[in-house]
């Protein structure tokens, strides 16, 4: 580990180098240094089964901190390096936001690593309240309208992680192929009838996207609660988790964070009665992101957001059931018919949604 921090141009002596946070995806380690005046650090090893391509993680990375800080810097922001994350570049070469380890053995890589200024004083939360979802609405929105006019095209890290046709594309052809014996289930079949009445509805997003109608922005697409960071007053600092930032629709930014955000049980509850649609997290939610997003979205956007709130529950219900009639191969699982709950909770988010369609465009109609 300390070979690899010294591999960074950094300032300070390290003192220590412990594991830091419970993160799924990657491995993190808080960097701890002497003097006073040095900052610490955040040491964190990518993981290439999620993002193959690394490079590009670090390159989109890199493009929107750099535009974010002088969006910032122009608006005569204090403590700028409080509300962006700042990456440490590599020693060998300046222009680049990370290093790579050989194995010890030398055959192959160890690893894809980067560092950040840890951010003192800072705290992310986990709990979905109407407080902490207007705040997340605020934040996301402010990010996408400081990435609105950023002069650069990202690369897609995860290729049609959002795309419906792709996902749709994916079921069908394991519905064919059927690898586990399980569609024919009369659950399955029920299940399936449901997703295909709604199929072409769910999939308009790609086609107006092809027609000019809707564009693709920056996207964070991962927006959680627990993405943010908050200072000691319970103010939004900045956002974090950068690696899925791509583009995308901007639903994928509203809609993912309903989804979880707004479901009042969690999403494997095995009792579809108390699946429900929180409609006042979708009224913090949508209150706090079009005030910091109204200023650059386009009325066809802003029109299509009860269309996100539901895409989202619809789409995750296709690819659970996606991976239950494949044999549960992508998702862990704890008991046999575990995706199959977890679609089922999916589609009966979506049947609640259904039900506040009116009262969801009446409430966006209302905060324009």
């Amino acid at each position: 580990m300390q070979n690899i921090v010294s591999q960074f141009a950094i300032r300070g002596t390290v003192s220590e180098i412990k594991p830091l946070g419970e993160g799924l995806i990657n491995d993190t380690y808080k960097v701890t240094t002497v003097e006073p005046d040095a900052p610490d650090y955040v040491l964190q090893r990518i993981n290439t089964n999620v993002f193959p391509d690394a490079d590009m993680v670090m390159r989109n990375i890199k493009a929107v901190t750099s535009h974010i800080r002088q969006k910032l810097k122009a608006k005569g922001e204090d403590d700028i390096d409080r509300k962006v994350l700042t990456f440490i570049p590599s020693k060998e070469n300046p222009e680049q936001l990370y290093v790579t380890v050989p194995s010890p053995s030398g055959e192959s890589e160890w690893g894809f690593w980067r560092l950040m200024i840890f951010i003192p004083n800072a705290i992310t939360k986990q709990a979905v309240n109407p407080d902490s979802s207007r705040a997340a609405g605020k934040a996301f929105g402010n990010f996408q309208a400081m990435l609105a006019d950023i002069p650069v095209e990202l690369g897609e890290t995860i290729k049609d992680f959002h795309n419906m046709e792709f996902r749709l594309q994916q079921l069908r052809e394991v519905i064919a192929n059927d690898p586990a014996g399980r569609v024919g289930e009369p659950e399955v079949q029920a299940m399936l009838t449901e997703i295909d009445k709604r199929a072409d509805e769910m999939c308009k997003a790609e086609r107006m996207g092809r027609e000019g109608i809707l564009p693709k922005r920056v996207c964070h697409c991962d927006t959680k609660v627990n993405n943010m960071m908050f200072d000691q007053q319970d103010n939004v600092l900045c956002v974090i988790d950068l690696d899925t930032v791509m583009p995308n629709f901007i639903f994928s930014d509203y809609g993912d964070f309903l989804r979880t955000g707004a479901n009042r049980v969690a999403e494997d509850h095995p009792n579809m009665a108390e699946v429900q649609f929180d409609i006042d997290i979708f009224k913090a939610f949508t209150e706090g992101y079009l005030s910091s997003a109204k200023s650059f979205l386009l009325p066809v956007e802003i029109e299509n957001l009860p269309y996100a709130t539901a895409l989202f529950p619809y789409m995750q219900c296709v690819r659970f059931l996606w991976d239950y009639l494949s044999g549960d191969k992508y998702w862990k699982v704890k008991y046999p018919n575990h995706n199959f709950v977890r679609a089922n909770n999916q589609l009966h988010l979506l049947l609640s949604i259904e039900q506040h369609w009116d009262e969801m465009k009446q409430f966006i109609q209302s905060k324009l």
